[in-house]
Formats: C-alpha cells, sequence, structure tokens
C-alpha cells in the first residue's frame, strides 16, 4: 500500500489531518503539495486534504477521523 496525502501550503485542515493520521497510526506516507501542480490543482484544489491509496486508486477527502482512516486502511 502507498499512501498519499495531497494537501497544501498553509492549509489548517491539512494540519488536523496529519494530526489525526498520527492518531490512527496510520503507515508511512508521502505528501504531496498541490499548489505549484497546476493539474493536481485542478484535480484536489478544492477537496485537500485528500488521502488516496495509490495501488486501488481510493480516496477518502476530509473531513475524516481516525476510525474512518483505520478502516480505509483495513480494507
Amino acid at each position: 500500500m502507498r499512501l498519499i496525502l495531497y494537501q497544501r501550503d498553509d492549509c489548517h485542515l491539512c494540519d488536523l489531518a496529519l494530526a489525526v493520521l498520527a492518531e490512527a497510526n496510520a503507515p508511512e506516507f508521502d505528501s504531496v503539495f498541490v499548489d505549484d501542480d497546476a493539474q493536481l490543482e485542478a484535480r484536489y484544489g478544492e477537496r485537500v486534504p485528500v488521502l488516496r491509496d495509490e495501488g486501488s486508486g481510493e480516496e477518502i477527502g476530509w473531513p475524516f477521523d481516525a476510525a474512518t482512516i483505520m478502516r480505509f486502511l483495513a480494507r
């Protein structure tokens, strides 16, 4: 499972998402900032933070809590 957290610079919700991922003991993930990529900005700009499993293509967008993350990881 390769996880990516799509986020923005100076994003309060993204900071909250990082805290929730820590609370859920999520495995290591990559952080990708959409601000400087027009294609990612168009896809995720209004939706960040978004956690994506690159293997399955499944995504969950904010708001999510630790229980939601644990279910996402367990599927």
